[in-house]
């Protein structure tokens, strides 16, 4: 079995990575949301505005999800910081559970939201 050792300074570097991920996805959707702002414009037919709405749905709902991405990032910082005050790098097991959910989270709304943007690029390409 291998065991994965997670040192501050790693986890550090990885939460300063996806939280530049984090406000990356954020501006696209403001991008996405000024889209459909344009679309709704220009389509009055019940099937296009039914999907528009879904759309907009669901860049509320990863709005949250990346919120809530942030928020643990950021208690998860705080949690690192508190240790490194002490002066030791000590192998703490619940901290670094916490990271390797924290990471597994990031992986799978990655793949999510791939998926999304995939989805609506080919909406726009059908309805732009």
């Amino acid at each position: 079995m291998i065991t994965e050792v997670l040192f501050n300074s790693n986890m550090h570097f990885e939460h300063t990575q996806w939280k530049g991920e984090l406000a990356f996805w954020r501006d696209e959707l403001k991008s996405f949301n000024n889209r459909l702002s344009e679309l709704v414009t220009r389509w009055t037919d019940k099937e296009v505005l039914s999907q528009l709405e879904h759309y907009q749905n669901e860049f509320i709902f990863h709005g949250g999800v990346i919120e809530d991405l942030q928020e643990n990032i950021e208690e998860h910082e705080t949690r690192i910081a508190g240790q490194s005050k002490t002066g030791k790098n000590a192998l703490d097991v619940q901290l670094t559970k916490k990271h390797l959910k924290c990471r597994k989270d990031m992986e799978t709304q990655r793949q999510i939201y791939a998926e999304l943007k995939k989805d609506f690029f080919r909406f726009l390409t059908k309805y732009m």
